[in-house]
């Protein structure tokens, strides 16, 4: 069965160059279907457009990352309720709370993210959502919307085990990167990973960033793209003690329903 890659930054500018020959090594290695990233105005417009393009193998989220909360604005939030109401936008985010760098101060990250949640509200979509180093503040801010979204998967998840059942709690789905084959910070999440129940878990490269680290042969331009999932696929299913095909199965199934694919 063909995987479903629900996180990639295909709009970055590192696959200008050869943008087809991405989604024909993805093909090529069981990746059928790629949720494309917005995390930016023009980057979810973006995100949209080449989801258009793409004769039904790509779809779009719409949305502004935390690292960008500074530059929302009315206009801004006008773009993203159009945007949101496209066919070819299956979710609202990326947008969270990232504490970790703090591009644009907090009290502004939890407005727009806010203002964003809202959004998902008013157009009846699942979240797509970002955090780091932020926990507490997310979920307080996400359980007073979380009945009023149909879904909403945590994605690229990278925290402890309180974060985790806190979200399976709130009926959140997680996304899991290749940030699992990092043995320096991501070696907890092998064991986390088996708490994750199969109608929840879906899997993600992330690309451009992530690389797997337990990739071999690592790629001369270190640039992570969707082929790779089937690496972090395996990987998530060895931790689980379940096949490839069974992981396959129900990470894609999971995907499907979870974007109305």
């Amino acid at each position: 069965m063909d995987l479903i890659d629900i996180g990639a930054n295909l709009t970055h500018d590192s696959f200008r160059q050869d943008f087809d020959d991405v989604l024909a090594r993805a093909s090529a290695h069981g990746v059928g279907r790629m949720i494309v990233t917005g995390a930016s105005r023009e980057g979810s417009e973006h995100a949209l457009a080449i989801a258009r393009a793409s004769g039904g193998r790509l779809f779009a989220t719409a949305g502004v990352h935390p690292h960008h909360a500074i530059d929302y604005d009315d206009p801004t939030d006008e773009v993203l309720r159009r945007l949101a109401a496209e066919p070819e936008v299956r979710a609202v985010g990326e947008t969270g709370l990232d504490y970790n760098r703090n591009y644009s101060p907090r009290e502004i990250q939890r407005e727009v993210f806010e203002r964003q949640l809202a959004i998902a509200v008013e157009v009846g979509k699942p979240l797509f959502l970002h955090q780091r180093d932020a926990h507490h503040d997310f979920l307080a801010i996400l359980k007073r919307y979380r009945d009023r979204v149909p879904a909403a998967v945590v994605h690229c998840f990278t925290d402890n085990g309180e974060a985790l059942r806190d979200y399976l709690d709130l009926d959140c789905h997680i996304g899991i990167t290749g940030w699992i084959c990092d043995e320096r910070r991501g070696a907890h999440l092998r064991e986390l990973v088996k708490l994750i129940p199969s109608g929840r878990l879906m899997i993600e490269t992330d690309a451009p960033y992530l690389l797997p680290r337990t990739l071999r042969p690592m790629p001369k331009d270190r640039r992570n793209e969707p082929m790779y999932l089937a690496h972090i696929r395996d990987e998530v299913a060895r931790d689980r003690g379940e096949s490839r095909e069974a992981l396959s199965e129900s990470t894609t199934r999971t995907a499907e329903a979870f974007f109305g694919l």
